[in-house]
């Protein structure tokens, strides 16, 4: 692992330790209102100072890290597991289940990705619990982030169709489901792997996104894209840019996930 790696993965342990121990860290909860002081400026008790209804912001950004950190790897993890049991079984069975697979993923990547999951969101009622918008926000996420890491799976699957190690088994008397099982998907964990890596930094700038528009995580429970919503007003954020805070971590997190796991250290 290179130095520049080495720099990002501490960053990502820096800030996953900071948001994993909000409870502590933060100097307030993330609803509490101090009515008195609503948007004011950095202090020694207020370091990102408050919002409109006088909540701390550097306790929401806190707060806000960890529902985005923690359940986007969760999100991936569930589309990595349909991609692997889709693809895996559709690449190494091929014939009719491969070209329906392949046939379902042209139909999903026809329509932009965001626009689905807008579509599906918005059929859901928005005036849910926040830790139910929680869950339905990213069970939206793993559920229609799939197919790209399906086909790539397909074509690794298809790959062992034909190898030494599938014919092998199937001579000592091997398969069906058991083949599949013992021999295909765990020679395809590396690419499962790298899928898995490489969907959590799609998931958090997905919930952004939703979040921005108002179909995310619910209020007052706080979120990366819940608190980028402050930044509609732009004359606001250039009168106060500490507001700019949660566009800087965003964009550190998701750059020290691409740095990190790049494509040519998840081959490695």
């Amino acid at each position: 692992m290179r130095l520049v790696q080495r720099m990002a993965l501490s960053i990502l342990v820096v800030v996953y330790l900071a948001a994993l121990l909000a409870d502590f860290i933060a100097p307030a909860h993330y609803s509490r209102q101090f009515r008195d002081t609503p948007e004011a400026s950095p202090s020694v008790q207020f370091l990102l100072g408050t919002d409109d209804l006088g909540r701390d912001r550097f306790s929401r950004l806190l707060y806000g890290s960890r529902v985005s950190l923690v359940l986007a790897p969760a999100a991936a993890l569930l589309s990595t597991l349909i991609a692997g049991l889709v693809g895996g079984v559709a690449g190494f069975v091929g014939r009719w289940p491969e070209r329906l697979a392949m046939r379902g993923s042209d139909l999903f990547l026809s329509l932009p990705w965001l626009f689905l999951l807008l579509t599906v969101r918005a059929l859901l009622p928005l005036n849910t619990e926040p830790e139910v918008s929680v869950a339905i926000t990213f069970a939206l996420l793993g559920l229609l982030g799939w197919v790209t890491s399906a086909r790539v799976v397909i074509a690794g699957a298809g790959a062992l169709r034909a190898s030494d190690l599938v014919l092998q088994a199937r001579a000592t008397g091997c398969y069906g489901l058991r083949l599949i099982t013992r021999h295909v998907l765990p020679n395809l964990k590396p690419v499962l792997l790298a899928q898995f890596w490489i969907a959590i930094p799609v998931f958090i700038l997905s919930e952004a996104n939703l979040g921005v528009l108002g179909l995310g995580v619910a209020e007052p429970l706080p979120s990366w894209g819940g608190l980028l919503r402050e930044l509609e007003h732009l004359t606001g954020v250039f009168a106060q840019p500490w507001r700019l805070a949660p566009v800087g971590l965003l964009v550190l997190v998701v750059s020290c996930f691409h740095i990190v796991f790049s494509q040519d250290e998840v081959a490695a």
